[in-house]
Order: structure tokens, then C-alpha cells, then sequence
């Protein structure tokens, strides 16, 4: 009986979704630390920060509070794009153990985005009206700051579902994984302390401030993770992981 030619074997394209997604984390990791840059340096209150400090920084710097917020809508699309990307590298690792970390941490950067839409709002609402009302400048920096602290809880959901589920597929490194879950401890308590991180910044902010700088590093280490599986699309398409599996 004769045999049938081998079929060449095809080469493997790199996986571009994945690309999209390592690329989407790098991202937004930039444009929120250039947001940070833009502003911090130039007086942006504290969390608790008196209304008066509020109300003089928002009345002299409207226009930097309005560049500082331009690059928001990109970071929220970038910040999409890395979870979608995440949850395509790691569902079919996933589906085989019955569990579903990756989308618990796809819902944290979404609900991330939410409320940070509600922050970045509420500075372009105080940049409008600091000058007219004292009360109005209060109440709206209070929301502010209840709301930017309450997001260190999505942050944590994020860092957590796929911390878990990056290293149980192998796509992470142990380090990776230990790093991101310490940044989601610290994060998720300064959410819980939220009153007292409002009431006395000092020392309780450095919780929040901490995991927030964490998180920054975090996401660049994926990014560089899913940027390297994009090139390795044969890991990705058989589930081998690329640097050993957790189990």
C-alpha cells in the first residue's frame, strides 16, 4: 500500500488579538502614569484635601485638568483591549479546569473604567464650577474622593483574577503572580479603610499609593507576557503554557 506524502507542516503566524492585547496593557499603563505626570506635579490635591486648596487648584488650572483627562477615553479602551486580550490567552487553559479567573478579572477592568469615568468627570465638573461655589466644590471633591478610593476594589478584582489565572496557565511567572496579588491585598484595603483614608490620608493613602504603583508594573510585566505568546501562537493553540504550568 502506498503512503500518502506527509502534508508540509504550515508555519505558525503570530497571534495578532494577542499582540493587540500585551500592546493595549503597555498602553494603558503609559497613559495613566502620563495623566499622573501631567497633574501631580503641578498641585493636584491629595484624597482629604481642604476645599479651599480645591477650589484655588481647579479655578488656576482648568485648562491642564482638561489636557490631563484627554488621554482618559484611550486608556479606557486600551485598558478593554489587554482584558480581551488576557481572557483569549487564557480561556482555553481555563475551560479545561472548570474555572473562570480570567473573567472575574475582566470584569475588574471594566468596572475599573466605570468609576474612573466618574472621577475624571468630576474633575471637569470642579474645573467649571470652583469658581462659583464653595458648597459645590466640597461636595463634589468629597464624591471624588470616596469614588477614587472605592476603585482600588476593581483594581484588586482585576489583579486578582488574572494574577490566578495567568499563572495557572503558565503564561506568567511566579514572581508576576505574587507581586500582582500583594498590589490587590493593598488596594482592596485602602478601598475598605476608605473613610479613614479620606479622613486622614496620612499614613492610610500610602495603602492605595502603594498597590496603585504596584498595579502600574504589574501591567507592563502582562503586556510584555502577552506580546511574547503572541509570537508563539503554538503554545496558545495547543494550551501548553509558556512557562510551565502551576497545577
Amino acid at each position: 500500500m502506498l503512503r500518502q506524502p506527509a502534508q508540509p507542516t504550515q508555519p505558525a503566524r503570530p497571534n495578532g488579538f494577542l499582540r493587540l492585547g500585551g500592546i493595549g496593557a503597555l498602553g494603558f499603563a503609559f497613559l495613566i502614569v502620563i495623566g499622573n505626570v501631567l497633574l501631580v506635579p503641578a498641585g493636584m490635591p491629595r484624597t482629604g484635601a481642604a476645599p479651599g486648596e480645591v477650589g484655588a487648584f481647579f479655578r488656576t488650572n482648568g485648562d491642564l485638568v482638561g489636557i490631563g483627562s484627554a488621554p482618559t477615553p484611550a486608556a479606557w479602551a486600551c485598558a478593554t483591549l489587554f482584558g480581551a486580550g488576557a481572557v483569549c490567552a487564557l480561556r482555553q487553559s481555563e475551560r479545561g479546569r472548570n474555572e473562570a479567573w480570567s473573567l472575574l478579572g475582566f470584569a475588574g477592568l471594566i468596572l475599573q473604567n466605570a468609576a474612573f469615568a466618574g472621577v475624571i468627570a468630576i474633575r471637569l465638573a470642579l474645573s467649571s464650577t470652583a469658581a462659583d461655589s464653595t458648597d459645590a466644590t466640597a461636595g463634589l471633591w468629597a464624591l471624588h474622593d470616596a469614588l477614587f478610593t472605592l476603585n482600588g476594589t476593581f483594581l484588586a478584582l482585576a489583579l486578582l483574577g488574572l494574577s490566578v489565572a495567568g499563572r495557572r496557565a503558565g503564561l506568567i511567572r511566579p514572581w508576576q503572580q505574587t507581586w500582582g496579588l500583594v498590589s490587590a491585598t493593598l488596594l482592596f484595603s485602602s478601598a475598605t479603610l476608605t473613610p479613614l483614608v479620606i479622613e486622614r490620608p496620612d499614613p492610610w493613602g500610602l495603602l492605595g499609593l502603594t498597590g496603585w504603583l504596584m498595579w502600574v508594573v504589574w501591567l507592563v510585566a502582562y503586556g510584555i507576557a502577552l506580546l511574547r505568546l503572541s509570537q508563539n501562537p503554538r503554545t496558545h493553540e495547543t494550551g501548553r503554557p509558556a512557562y510551565g504550568d502551576a497545577r
